[in-house]
C-alpha cells in the first residue's frame, strides 16, 4: 500500500458515491482517481488496467462535458434504459476488446493475468459508456466488473483497492436502486396528463 493507491481509494470512492446522485462532480473528481490509478497499477503489472485509466480520463471529460451542457434548448441527460440496438454492438466490441486484449497483454508484457486483466478492462469501458449516456445498465455492468475485480486485485497484492471495489460493488447496487427510482419518476412524468 501506497499513497497513491490510499489517495485512489478516497478519491474512488467520492467518485462513485457522487455518480451514484448523478452529481456532476463525479467527473473531475474520478479523472484525479484515474491518474492515481494510474501510477498503481503500473507499478503492479496490470498493464490494461494502466491503460484503462487513459482512457477514463478521455471519457471522463466527455462525461463531464455531455452532462454539463449549457444549450438551453437541449433536455437535461436523463437515465433511460439501454436500447437493444446498443447492445447489439456494446457486447460484441466488449467481447473483441477483451480477447485482443488477453492475446496482446500475453504476448507483449509480463502481465500474470492477461485474461482477468482484459475482461474487466473490456467490461469497464462498456460501463464508462453507458454513465456517459446515463444507460441504467451501465450499473449491471460495473456490478459484474466489481465481482471480477475484487479477488484480482487481492491476487495482485492491491488489498486497499480490493476493499475499494467491495465499496463500489456496494455503491454500484445504490446507483442501480437510485438511477431506477430516477428512470420510474422520469416514466411517471412522462404519462401523467398534462
Amino acid at each position: 500500500m501506497n499513497l497513491a493507491e490510499v489517495l485512489g481509494f478516497i478519491t474512488g470512492a467520492l467518485c462513485v458515491w457522487l455518480l451514484a446522485r448523478q452529481n456532476i462532480w463525479n467527473w473531475p473528481l474520478g479523472i484525479a482517481n484515474n491518474l492515481l490509478y494510474l501510477a498503481v497499477f503500473l507499478r503492479s503489472g496490470l498493464y490494461a488496467d494502466s491503460g484503462l485509466q487513459v482512457v477514463y480520463v478521455g471519457l471522463s471529460a466527455y462525461g463531464w462535458f455531455i452532462w454539463n451542457r449549457r444549450d438551453p434548448a437541449a433536455s437535461a441527460l436523463k437515465v433511460t434504459h439501454t436500447r437493444a440496438t446498443t447492445w447489439a454492438w456494446l457486447v460484441p466490441a466488449m467481447a473483441v476488446s477483451a480477447l485482443l486484449l488477453r492475446f496482446l497483454l500475453s504476448r507483449f508484457t509480463d502481465s500474470i493475468v492477461p485474461g482477468w486483466d482484459g475482461v474487466t478492462t473490456a467490461i469497464s469501458l462498456g460501463a464508462t459508456y453507458g454513465q456517459c449516456k446515463k444507460l441504467l445498465e451501465s450499473w449491471w455492468l460495473w456490478i459484474l466488473a466489481d465481482v471480477i475485480y475484487i479477488p484480482l486485485y487481492a491476487y495482485k497484492g492491491l488489498r486497499l483497492t480490493a476493499v475499494l471495489y467491495l465499496v463500489f460493488l456496494v455503491l454500484s447496487i445504490i446507483g442501480l436502486r437510485g438511477w431506477w427510482r430516477a428512470l420510474a419518476m422520469k416514466d411517471d412524468e412522462e404519462v401523467a396528463p398534462a
